[in-house]
C-alpha cells in the first residue's frame, strides 16, 4: 500500500506535523537531537552536518560540551535555515530519557523565544540512537508544546514536527489527535 500523509495536521493552528527530511523544513530554525559533547554523528545530526556543512560542527565545537537538556543555538551553515538548535537529549553513547526529551524541547523552545526565531522544527527527539519510545516522545513534545504555546510568552509562531517516515508520522498524529479530543471534551459543559 502507498501511504502518503494527508499534508500537515493542525492542533492550535501553530503546531503542525510534517512527514519528510528536517533539513528541508520551512522554518527559520531546525532542532538538532544532539549529544551534550554537541558531536554531529549519525541520525538527524548527520544528516545536518552533511547537508550543512563544516561550519555547523566548528560552531558546536566552541559551545560544547552543553549540559543534559540543554540547548544552543548555532549557524545554519549551507542549510536554507537561518539556525540549528542543537538540544542535548543524551550523553555521547549514552540515551534518551522522559526528563531529558522534556528538558530539551522545553530549552530549545526558550532559546527560540530569546533569539526571536518565529518557526521552528523538532525531529523526534531521542527516538533514534538515544532509544526511546517513539509514543512516549511523542506526547511529551507535544505536551511541552501546547504548554508553551498556552503560556503566550511570546516566542514562535508555528512548531513544526518534521518526522522521518510514515511510523513517525502516524504515532505523532495519534498523539496529537488525542490532545485535541482531550482539548475539546474539558470545554464540554460541566467539566
Amino acid at each position: 500500500m502507498n501511504w502518503a500523509p494527508k499534508g500537515t495536521v493542525s492542533m492550535t493552528g501553530r503546531i503542525e506535523l510534517q512527514m519528510g527530511d528536517i533539513t528541508d523544513a520551512s522554518a527559520d530554525a531546525i532542532v538538532n537531537a544532539g549529544n551534550t559533547d554537541l558531536a554531529l554523528g549519525a541520525g538527524v545530526a548527520g544528516a545536518i552536518r552533511r547537508r550543512g556543512g563544516r561550519a555547523i560542527q566548528d560552531a558546536c565545537d566552541r559551545l560544547a560540551p552543553v549540559p543534559l537538556g540543554e540547548s544552543v543555538r548555532t549557524t545554519a551553515g549551507e542549510l536554507s535555515q537561518q539556525h540549528v538548535i542543537h538540544a542535548a537529549v543524551m550523553d555521547w553513547g549514552g540515551r534518551a530519557t522522559e526528563g531529558s526529551i522534556r528538558d530539551c524541547t522545553r530549552s530549545a523552545l526558550r532559546v527560540a523565544a530569546e533569539n526571536d526565531i518565529q518557526s521552528i522544527a523538532f525531529p523526534a527527539l531521542g527516538t533514534g540512537v538515544g532509544g526511546f519510545s517513539l509514543r512516549a516522545c511523542a506526547e511529551i513534545m507535544l505536551k511541552e508544546a501546547e504548554d508553551f504555546l498556552d503560556a503566550g510568552q511570546g516566542g514562535p509562531e508555528k512548531i513544526l514536527f518534521v518526522l522521518y517516515g510514515e511510523q513517525s508520522y502516524r504515532t505523532f498524529e495519534s498523539v496529537l489527535d488525542s490532545i485535541k479530543i482531550r482539548r475539546m471534551s474539558d470545554r464540554l459543559p460541566g467539566r
